[in-house]
């Protein structure tokens, strides 16, 4: 017999979750389907982990800053697996808190994996389901070269599940999955080498931004290897690995490699064929700004879809659609635009809107820069200085700002205000209105000249 619910959302990582979840709100009757654990690539190998980490490698900056306030410091040992067993038990318990939250909400958990048999049927090995509506929240994976010896490296997903902190490690890649391994290691006592395939890290990132990160990743001791691309990996007998690349050279010694090349969708395997289901080239299902498919009552939620691989991204699409389908808000659907993202690199990155370059090739010569370069306070007595450095993008008579690029300690934090007023339409004069923090780094943001 099968079962029927008013929604089924197959995931439950972030997008799944929060459709599911307000759907219920709603009064209606919800499922989630899942096969892994609860939360998705964030909850599990990705921001929430990586979050964990990312303060101990701070931390670790911070105790060799101690000596230029006056402390001494006789010596200190890190326990990478204490700190993976602090950080998994954590995780953990996110996992647990979601298996109860769903069921406290009366939204049906189901363990497995989905097949699609139609554009409102599933079946999960065996058992069938049906729903008015269908959410394809499947998420996306890391990508691993199609190289010889490629299976010698490990994932992001690989790297969650290290038992011992690699002591030399190569990680290919440049985008920022693979700034912020690189940091993180860095920070934590790793020798580290970045392997860029092209010039750059964070292409689509302003120059401002890359060029200064790059600056202070090898001011930290990374070794950052430019137009470089790995043709083959060998595995010697001692265990550590040789990396053979395009132009020749053979980089050895390391006894870790991380692919940090990309994701791809997790769109294999689903049925969608069966349900007339579209993708593009690259297995994305594409959607509208509502987030339909190309089929009535089939939609698409998260890194599946292509758009921007976020977490807050997915859960406001998904709340977002539940409102529409169930809460009587037809034109309720997620504006795309002025996402402010945070790169958790060393020292972090805070964006939102327009780089220079797109703002240019958009708008040309009524495009006003105001930048600046400075140390922070918190570095003046510190023994290793990091730069931070930022950048408004202004466009009109009005010089309405529709880029604001931070990189530094604490542009992390510092950003979420400055995307609201920018949501808000704020021009720089509403910027120099604004009265200063002082003594803050965000204070330069309202005294830019």
């Amino acid at each position: 017999m099968t079962k029927h619910y008013d929604l089924i959302a197959i995931g439950a990582g972030s997008g799944g979750l929060s459709v599911a979840e307000r759907g219920a709100l709603h009064g209606k009757r919800c499922a989630v389907i899942e096969s892994g654990p609860l939360g998705g690539t964030c909850v599990n190998v990705g921001c929430v982990p990586k979050k964990v980490m990312w303060f101990g490698a701070s931390l670790a900056h911070a105790l060799d800053d101690a000596a230029g306030y006056g402390f001494t410091l006789h010596g200190h040992d890190f326990d990478w697996s204490r700190l993976k067993a602090a950080r998994d038990g954590y995780v953990g318990g996110i996992n647990d808190w979601y298996g109860n939250y769903l069921a406290d909400s009366g939204i049906d958990l189901l363990r497995g994996t989905a097949r699609l048999i139609d554009a409102r049927t599933v079946e999960i090995e065996g058992a069938i389901y049906s729903a008015d509506h269908v959410v394809i929240a499947t998420g996306g994976e890391p990508v691993v070269p199609d190289l010889p010896g490629a299976e010698h490296g490990i994932t992001s997903d690989g790297f969650f599940a290290l038992e011992t902190q690699p002591k030399r490690v190569a990680i290919a890649g440049s985008g920022y999955i693979a700034v912020e391994l690189a940091g993180l290691l860095n920070g934590l006592g790793s020798e580290v080498t970045l392997l860029l395939r092209r010039e750059h890290l964070l292409g689509a990132f302003d120059p401002m931004l890359r060029d200064t990160l790059m600056e202070s990743m090898v001011d930290a001791g990374i070794n950052i290897l430019s137009s470089t691309q790995t043709h083959e990996v060998r595995r010697h007998q001692d265990g550590t690995l040789n990396l053979i690349t395009g132009k020749g050279q053979a980089l050895g010694g390391f006894d870790g490699l991380i692919w940090a090349i990309g994701r791809r969708p997790r769109s294999a395997g689903l049925g969608l064929e069966a349900a007339g289901i579209e993708t593009d080239p690259r297995g994305f299902i594409p959607t509208d700004d509502f987030q339909n498919t190309n089929v009535p009552g089939v939609y698409a939620l998260g890194d599946v879809t292509g758009r921007p691989a976020l977490t807050p991204v997915a859960i406001a699409a998904g709340r977002r659609l539940a409102d529409r389908l169930f809460g009587g808000q037809p034109e309720r659907h997620l504006d795309y635009s002025l996402i402010p993202t945070v790169v958790f690199s060393h020292p972090p990155i805070g964006t939102v809107g327009l780089t220079e370059e797109q703002a240019r090739a958009e708008h040309g010569d009524a495009v006003k820069i105001y930048q600046t370069r400075f140390t922070a306070m918190y570095h003046a007595l510190a023994p290793h200085s990091v730069a931070t450095a930022m950048k408004l993008v202004c466009i009109g008579a009005q010089e309405k700002v529709v880029g604001c690029h931070i990189i530094g300690p604490g542009a992390d934090e510092m950003l979420q205000g400055f995307a609201v007023a920018m949501r808000m339409g704020a021009t720089k004069r509403d910027f120099d209105d604004t009265i200063a923090i002082h003594p803050t780094s965000a204070e330069e943001l309202v005294t830019m000249r």
